[in-house]
């Protein structure tokens, strides 16, 4: 199909490019590196595809034997004909609009949304029912990127793989990484019969099976496009070919895959979730490191506490869910004067005697036998040994055991039963009377002992969605929006308050919830050996400033084990927890080392380049070989902090090293990449281990298996 150039627009180091087909009036957009123009290839057979992918009731669907693959390329897409195009420029974002109409007085709008400095732009589109009809959505994309890879020519035989993050409890974040050979994303010998990979996630915990993220990689080009979505609700994203071009698409989940229908009334719209985009001369770790940072505009506004990313404990491994006044104050006790800075107490608060916490949230009343002169003398006891009280809650989930377990008009229904899992319902968040229920039982008490941080946790999924919405997928979304809108309104109310995204640990890692927060607990993986791959895997899609990365000590642990466990929490925030009652003084000492050496690299957590090494086995549980982890500041973090300062700051970074079973090699060589400082300025570790740099190559001599050190370099 002929196509011509529409547009093109200049979006930090990316352009944006939009093409109109001459013969359909459909518009497409492509991202490409903003320096590689001169390398696109034009000879290419493709048709082109929408940068609108949308579904409406009552049009035809998808032919080719498409059913129940995609709805992509509907009959509603074939009607939409470009309208206009405008931008609009303010406070240093830029907006590109794009308008296609349908005929019928529907009218689909297209933004793409860059705000300088990013190293990613926002996708998201509006549908607008300006007719006198009801108009029913079944599937509305965030975004359609399209004519990848535009650096080869034909089908690009053996240079594409797809990226994705497998995902599922306490086993976060696994690189999987397919050609589109083995993906049959090849196009057939008559280019015709379209083939998708629809991929996604189903209920209210968006990272379950998968994260929602993507990138595909043209290897002979060296050039990555990478998308995350900002979500919560049930997402799926797509990989589609027929022709020689590939477009990759994705939001809300459509019809087929998230029983998804939305009814636009006359006058009425309804906007999408975000996606954001990337496209970079690099590799996929490179596209991650550029999602990521898209959202730390977002943490401008964290309380003034989290500037120094400092350290915390959390009692849950210690006292596994039954907090009380003796044993916190006990634990204060023993951690007092050592730098921490957040003191969490983790569920059970309100356990009833002979009960389990799983069963029992929902009426969060403090239990008068763990806190029998009250909960506000055990706080004060945190406060005055200097550090910030925190507290947890289930905000969504209702324990059987709890009373408002059985409250129906409070809770969501399916079929017009309440939505009921093993030992969990779930609130209605859309409810006015859920909300003061909640702002009673949560902003309340939050208030009331004045507590400093909150940890939100979620921990079961409800699954289809629900009720009291056209579609149980649009009741789902509802649902989950208002949930979201309730977080808001606790950052309003308590603007102090230090926010930490806990969903049986990494279940919630999407950049929406990232955004109100300070920071997520990274796994459920307390004290499993796989601690540091789950760790490194995480910083492909969120800020390692907000990965809390637990380090339970045990009082059987050795010197050894302790400095493994440390080298961990360097991957992210420094979170405590274990038997730190009953610790020798020689384990203090390690421990007490590996807070310093995490205080040195903080600039570079905050802000900078991950670079990840792995020659571990297959199985992430039965760990093998080795990993390393470099983490670069970031040269514009220096320059940020003053000019006038600028020379005499120097550029941090520091390497992690995990040794893991089998046979422990004798020397590990690790380049430093470009950039990266070359002098060894301290070194930690809870063994003889060594390293020296030779060349700009930083060589590791390991003593033993299951041993880890860093390395701070200047």
């Amino acid at each position: 199909m002929r196509k011509q150039l529409l547009s093109q627009f200049r979006l930090g180091d990316m352009l944006a490019r939009y093409f109109k087909g001459e013969e359909n009036g459909q518009v497409e957009l492509q991202l490409i590196p903003a320096n590689r123009e001169d390398d696109v290839q034009e000879l290419k057979f493709s048709r082109g595809d929408s940068l609108v992918q949308v579904k409406l009731l009552g049009d035809i669907y998808p032919g080719s034997y498409a059913g129940g693959m995609t709805m992509r390329n509907s009959g509603t897409v074939q009607q939409c004909r470009f309208k206009l195009q405008e931008t609009e420029s303010s406070g240093g974002k830029f907006t590109i609009r794009t308008v296609l109409e349908d005929g019928r007085n529907h009218e689909f709008i297209h933004e793409l949304i860059w705000c300088e400095g990013d190293a990613g732009v926002s996708s998201r589109t509006t549908a607008v029912n300006r007719s006198s009809e009801r108009m029913t959505l079944e599937m509305l994309s965030s975004f359609s990127m399209s004519e990848m890879t535009p650096f080869q020519q034909g089908d690009a035989v053996g240079t594409l793989r797809f990226h994705r993050l497998r995902s599922k409890w306490s086993q976060e974040a696994r690189l999987i990484t397919e050609t589109i050979e083995d993906l049959q994303l090849e196009p057939n010998w008559v280019q015709w019969q379209p083939n998708s990979i629809r991929f996604g996630q189903v209920g209210s915990m968006p990272v379950k099976g998968y994260f929602p993220f993507a990138a595909l990689e043209d290897t002979e080009s060296n050039v990555t496009w990478g998308v995350q979505l900002a979500i919560e609700s049930s997402w799926q994203l797509e990989i589609y070919r027929r022709d020689e071009g590939i477009a990759l698409s994705g939001g809300l989940a459509d019809r087929e895959f998230g029983h998804w229908l939305k009814i636009v009334e006359p006058g009425q719209s309804f906007t999408t979730p975000e996606a954001i985009l990337t496209v970079c001369t690099g590799g996929p770790d490179y596209a991650c490191q550029r999602l990521t940072q898209f959202g730390e505009k977002y943490l401008q506004n964290a309380p003034e506490s989290e500037d120094k990313l400092p350290i915390l404990f959390n009692e849950y491994c210690t006292t596994w869910g039954l907090p009380s006044h003796d044993n916190i104050t006990g634990i204060v006790e023993a951690i007092k004067g050592k730098g921490i800075d957040y003191f969490v107490i983790d569920c059970g608060w309100f356990v009833e005697e002979g009960k389990s916490w799983g069963d029992g949230m929902g009426d969060y009343i403090p239990s008068d036998r763990l806190f029998p002169e009250g909960m506000q003398q055990t706080i004060q006891a945190i406060r005055d040994a200097g550090m910030k009280p925190g507290l947890w809650f289930e905000i969504d989930n209702v324990g059987r055991d709890a009373a408002v377990y059985h409250r129906d008009e409070l809770l969501l229904h399916r079929d017009g039963i309440p939505i009921t899992t093993e030992n969990r319902r779930y609130f209605d968040m859309r409810k006015p009377e859920v909300e003061a229920y909640l702002d009673e039982k949560v902003i309340g008490q939050l208030k009331t002992y004045g507590i400093e941080y909150m940890k939100m946790d979620y921990n079961d999924t409800i699954g289809l969605g629900c009720d009291g919405a056209e579609s149980l997928g649009e009741g789902l979304r509802q649902n989950m929006e208002a949930s979201m809108q309730f977080v808001r309104k606790v950052r309003e109310e308590l603007p102090g308050l230090v926010l930490e995204n806990c969903a049986s640990g990494g279940h919630k890692l999407e950049p929406l919830l990232m955004s109100l927060c300070s920071m997520a607990s990274f796994s459920d993986a307390h004290e499993t050996e796989e601690i540091p791959v789950i760790a490194a895997g995480l910083h492909r899609v969120i800020l390692p400033r907000q990965s809390q990365v637990w380090a339970v000590i045990r009082k059987d642990d050795d010197l050894r084990r302790i400095g493994y466990t440390l080298t961990s929490t360097f991957l992210g925030r420094m979170c405590l927890s274990g038997d730190v009652t009953e610790l020798a003084q020689e384990q203090w000492a390690v421990i007490e080392r590996g807070m310093s050496f995490y205080r040195k690299i903080v600039p570079a957590v905050k802000s900078g380049y991950s670079y990840i090494f792995s020659d571990k086995g297959l199985s992430d549980r039965h760990l093998t070989g080795y990993q390393a982890v470099i983490r670069v500041q970031r040269e514009d973090d220096l320059i940020a902090q003053g000019k006038e300062l600028y020379e005499g700051l120097h550029r941090t970074a520091y390497v992690t090293v995990h040794i893991f079973h089998g046979e422990v090699p004798a020397v590990i060589e690790i380049p430093l990449p470009e950039g990266c400082p070359d002098r060894i300025a301290d070194l930690y570790a809870g063994t003889d281990i060594r390293a020296e740099v030779v060349d700009r190559m930083l060589l590791i001599y390991p003593t033993s298996e299951m041993e880890a050190a860093a390395i701070l370099l200047e």
